[in-house]
Parts: C-alpha cells; structure tokens; sequence
C-alpha cells in the first residue's frame, strides 16, 4: 500500500464522477492509515498571531527540494504560531482555499521526532489550504507565501492536533509540531492547462476551445453519431509527469452530453477546482487521464459502457444510456 501523508483529508471530488458500486478503497480513503497534517475534527480556533520566533535550525539539506535535518527545539516553544521563510520564491502567491503542492516534513519540538514525510515518498503533498482540509497552522503560515519558497514554522496544539494529538503518528496534546514546506506550486478557480495546441482535425469528433484564461472552454459536439470506444486526445498537451492508473489528480473540467451539447457539470460554473483519485471515478476517465502528461487538456469521449450506463446518478441530468464528452485540463498529479 503506497504511504500517504496525514496532512491530508479525504479530496473533494464532485459526485457524478465517481465509480457506481466500485467498493475499493481509494488513495484518499487511505489517508487514514498514515500520519501527515489531515485537519483535526475540532479544529476551529480564532487565527493565531504570527510571530518570528523561536525557530530551531535547519542543519543540513538547506536546499529547495531537499529533504531537510531539524534541530531539536531549545526551551519552550511559542503559543502562537511562529513562522520563518528560509528561501523566498518568487512564483505565484498562496491563497487561502487554493490547492497547494508541497514537500514537507514534520518533527516534534520536544525530541526531534520525524512523524512525517513526503521527501522519502518521493511525491509532493497536494491538497487545499481550506479549514476541514488541513490542520490550521498550515492555513495560517503558508497563506500569502510565494511560490518557490522554503517555510520554516512551529505549530501549538490549538492549530494543529488539540488537545486529543494524532496517537498513529506518536504526537500527544501538549506536543508543538514543527514543519519545513517547500511550496511547488499553488492552483485555484482561474488555473487552467498549460502546453502547445494540438491539432484537432477530425471531424467526428467534438473540438475543445484551446483558452487558457481560466474560463471554461467551448465544446462543440459534431451532429452524427458518436463513437463507440473510448477517445482520449489532447487538446493542449503539457511536459509534465504522465499519469499513472493509481494516481490522484487535480483538474478543471467541463462535461456536456453527446446528444444535444447540453452541460451537466462543471467546475468552472461551481469556481472550485476538484481533487480525486483516478480509482473512485468512472472508467472513462480513469482509462483516459492514465497516460497523459500534466499540464495537458484532453477531449474525453465516455460510451456507456466506461461511463454510467443504465445507472446514471440521480438528478444529474444524465439520461440512461448516455455518451458523455469532457473538456479535462489536468493541472497536478500525486
């Protein structure tokens, strides 16, 4: 079982999407059986007061990117939330309630003690910084950090575990945890692919506005019938990772039916991007995101028989047997 980070709570991924009667459990599902910074049930404390200090020191792997050595704490640590930029980037800002990715580690201010990683895993932390995502202390010490910088901060109980700790990952109540992030890259509502354009030639085939402003491309369903496989094209192809079968992604999509053009959902139109596993979506998808590069935006044609058949979810605007076609633009992968 690959090893997730407990920061993370279960991802937000829109519910016509995911997989009739499939009872396996997903990556997100999983996230549970590690530890990493997954946001505590009472957490719901006023904002700290950001301070500079005390810190300990970062001893070695002083790079962005590089999994870092922590020093021990010294003395008491402060009861709000201190916060140190050790490298500044110079990318985008982080927002509050955008998804951010991360290298990270934790560690216990009292002894040293990594209770998590993601350096090891080798797959940065994707995940939003929204209150019930997320321990708080990384809502409050990230927010209004660049892109490409390396934050140092410590967080008390009161933003981070409370009073109950985390037992799986060896931290108690009293515990102040301290955190190093390398922040990677942060996305929200108006993120959209990023690539060259690629041709789109076939006739018979719905053709996807190639904009990359944030707003929803058109989709322009041909009259005819449809296909009876699955197609899976780029519309913009990026030059990042592929994605794998077993990945989780983040993305902006729209999807319309075959007959008729007529919208059935979107992100764009909710302004709010969605977080899921390819194992919890519908075999349409799964089958045509594995494969293609992040950064891209891909055509998906779903038939039935890869899409909900004669089950479609309720009140959907789904007819049974329906072919469904999606505008995907895939922005991360973890």
């Amino acid at each position: 079982m690959r090893r997730r980070s407990l920061l993370i709570a279960v991802p937000a991924g829109f519910a016509t999407l995911a997989a009739c009667g499939d009872d396996n459990k997903s990556d997100s599902a999983k996230a549970s059986d590690s530890a990493s910074p997954s946001a505590s049930a009472t957490s719901a404390a006023p904002p700290p007061k950001i301070v500079d200090g005390p810190l300990p020191a970062v001893t070695a792997g002083t790079k962005f990117g590089e999994k870092p050595t922590v020093a021990k704490g010294t003395g008491d640590p402060s009861k709000q939330l201190a916060v140190k930029t050790l490298i500044a980037g110079s990318g985008k800002t982080v927002a509050e309630n955008d998804y951010i990715q991360a290298h990270y580690l934790g560690q216990i201010w009292d002894t040293a003690k990594v209770f998590d990683n993601s350096y090891d895993r080798k797959t940065a932390l994707l995940i939003q910084l929204a209150q019930g995502s997320i321990i708080d202390g990384w809502r409050y010490a990230l927010a209004g950090k660049k892109v490409g910088s390396r934050v140092l901060f410590s967080v008390p109980p009161t933003w981070g575990y409370g009073t109950s700790g985390n037992s799986q990952a060896g931290i108690k109540g009293t515990d102040t945890l301290v955190f190093v992030a390398d922040i990677q890259n942060t996305f929200n509502a108006s993120s959209s692919a990023k690539g060259k354009n690629v041709a789109q030639s076939d006739a018979s085939l719905p053709k996807v506005g190639t904009n990359t402003d944030g707003k929803a491309p058109s989709i322009d369903v041909p009259k005819g019938d449809a296909p009876t496989k699955l197609v899976a094209n780029y519309v913009i192809e990026g030059d990042g990772e592929e994605v794998k079968a077993d990945s989780s992604v983040l993305v902006q999509y729209k999807g319309v039916l075959w007959d008729g053009g007529k919208e059935f959902d979107s992100t764009y139109g909710r302004k709010a991007l969605t977080s899921f596993s390819l194992q919890q979506v519908v075999k349409g998808w799964a089958q045509g995101l594995t494969g293609k590069k992040v950064g891209s935006r891909v055509l998906i044609v779903v038939p039935p028989k890869l899409g909900y058949g004669d089950n479609p979810p309720p009140n959907s605007g789904i007819k049974k047997d329906s072919v469904l076609v999606f505008s995907v633009d895939i922005l991360a992968k973890m």
